[in-house]
């Protein structure tokens, strides 16, 4: 099977210092391009912002977010999620497929299969 387009958005706790959240940040990008072998296509970080509702018992009302789309095989995608997991910086993620690029890629490619031959003109009068 062949990679597949995901979505990965992570919140980092803001009480440690911003060189260790970008650290963090950095530290998740290379993990995707090593250990799943994938490709980043964009990788944006949002900065702090407030949080909707107190997490943690009350003990968090911001966060440093995360925004990641890159190309991964579909079986190795959980390695990310188990990442996450054991990280005690990282108290929010959420990781999507999204269809929509791909189905986007593959009309593209598609389009370009297609050729436009134009008629042969002759000078024959």
């Amino acid at each position: 099977m062949g990679k597949r387009y995901y979505e990965t958005m992570f919140v980092v706790r803001t009480d440690i210092p911003e060189e260790e959240r970008n650290a963090l940040a950095e530290k998740v990008r290379g993990w995707i391009e090593g250990q799943l072998e994938g490709e980043v296509e964009e990788f944006t970080r949002w900065g702090v912002r407030k949080l909707a509702y107190r997490t943690q018992k009350g003990k968090f009302t911001e966060g440093d977010y995360t925004y990641i789309i890159y190309k991964a095989d579909p079986e190795k995608i959980n390695q990310l999620d188990d990442l996450f997991k054991v990280n005690q910086e990282i108290f929010r993620f959420q990781t999507i497929r999204r269809e929509d690029l791909e189905k986007k890629v593959r009309k593209t490619q598609k389009e370009a299969k297609i050729k436009v031959e134009e008629p042969e003109i002759s000078e024959e009068i």
